[in-house]
């Protein structure tokens, strides 16, 4: 299918089903059965979902990293490691939506890119990782990012020529522990750290934003997304989390993006696009949530403090290092945060941990199989500062 040819009926893949971003893509196909058709499902090791799931929406093409699975009559699975990309490279989908977790996701996203098929990016990892890689090899009009601040972006910057783009600006919640002292941070538990003030996500992605480092990644992916420089993003931290994403033209003038605080709204927006679907509704009144804006309200915006939240810091230094470097920030911080979730690392560790990896990194030409070395690399090494750590 030709990248801008929009068939009547969508078929999409959708890689990581069983998380949270997958599990509301399906939520959208539920809510526009007409438009949508779910022809593959892949997971990590939630069977029982995966099951399920195949069996709602009649699909016959499953992946499933950590098997086995009970295989439904007429299924085909694909188990392992690279059971995602075999379903990508298997699968008729028009539309990929890579919504695994992790550096895992950046073998399905080249295989999506390779197979010509439309790629909707949930997967920060893979443009954090491969950047330069999945650019050099994606199509004009294939990539469309899932994440709700590149999204915005990504509408914001529709039909304006580069040279008049001044910056661009990523939003923040700031996370449950925004104006926190790292005396504060020191007394941090697991259970504290998973209590985002605004949105609901998985465990993983939940700690990035409590640390700033789920910014920095984005700030990585917006560079390679939109061909920015460094210099030209910008975090700042917005509590309400109304705005998602700010763009300042060359005559000073800002246009922002506000949407309610939902997940489906860009994931329907990457599936559908050109096209704007309905407002999902709320989950418990069923009625199409919007801002009211006749209700008083306030908005705020501030800097991130970079010198209690150093995630946000190195990843800037490691973006603009480039090479392998973000590779490296990115295997190094999920381990240190794997660790911290099961309580083998401290708070504060996850900053150290990461910064001690990058200290001790050579930057390689970046290819598939260098960007695969490095990681296992980088996880080698964090694994080790883990261990040291916790003392064992």
């Amino acid at each position: 299918m030709d990248l801008f040819d929009i068939p009547e009926r969508l078929r999409v893949a959708i890689l990581g089903s069983t998380g949270s971003i997958g599990s509301q893509a399906l939520e959208v196909v539920r809510a526009y059965p007409e438009r949508f058709e779910v022809v593959a499902l892949a997971a990590g090791s939630d069977t029982g979902s995966l099951i399920a799931q195949a069996k709602e929406f009649e699909v016959s093409l499953l992946g499933v990293v950590n098997g086995p699975l009970d295989v439904p009559d007429g299924c085909t699975v694909f188990e392992g490691e690279h059971s995602a990309e075999k379903v990508v490279q298997e699968s008729d989908a028009h539309l990929v939506l890579n919504a695994v977790v992790g550096a895992a996701g950046l073998r399905a996203t080249m295989a999506t890119i390779l197979a010509g098929k439309t790629l909707a990016i949930a997967n920060k990892e893979s443009l954090v990782a491969g950047g330069e890689l999945v650019m050099s090899k994606a199509m004009e009009g294939q990539l469309r990012p899932v994440d709700s601040e590149h999204s915005s972006l990504w509408q914001l910057l529709d039909g304006l020529p580069p040279d008049r783009v001044r910056r661009v600006m990523l939003t923040g919640s700031g996370g449950p522990f925004r104006g926190k002292s790292i005396a504060e941070l020191e007394m941090v538990t697991v259970a504290g750290a998973l209590n985002h003030p605004v949105w609901e996500m998985g465990p993983k992605i939940t700690i990035d934003s409590s640390t700033l480092m789920n910014k920095g990644l984005e700030v990585i992916e917006a560079h390679f997304l939109f061909g920015l420089t460094y210099d030209e993003i910008q975090v700042v931290i917005h509590p309400q989390g109304m705005v998602h994403g700010m763009v300042e033209t060359m005559d000073a003038s800002v246009f922002a993006h506000a949407a309610p605080t939902d997940m489906r709204l860009p994931i329907q927006l990457a599936m559908a696009f050109p096209d704007r679907l309905g407002a999902p509704p709320n989950r418990l009144s069923g009625v199409p949530g919007r801002i009211d804006w006749t209700v008083p309200q306030s908005m705020t915006f501030e800097p991130p403090d970079l010198d209690t939240f150093r995630c946000l810091a190195l990843a800037f230094e490691a973006g603009r290092r480039g090479g392998t470097y973000p590779a490296v920030l990115n295997a190094a911080n999920e381990m240190a945060v794997e660790a911290f979730l099961a309580d083998r690392l401290d708070y504060l560790g996850i900053p150290a941990v990461v910064e001690g990896v990058l200290e001790r990194h050579e930057s390689c030409e970046p290819s598939l199989e260098t960007i695969l070395e490095q990681d296992v690399w980088a996880r080698s090494q964090a694994g080790a500062m883990i261990d040291a750590r916790s003392g064992t």
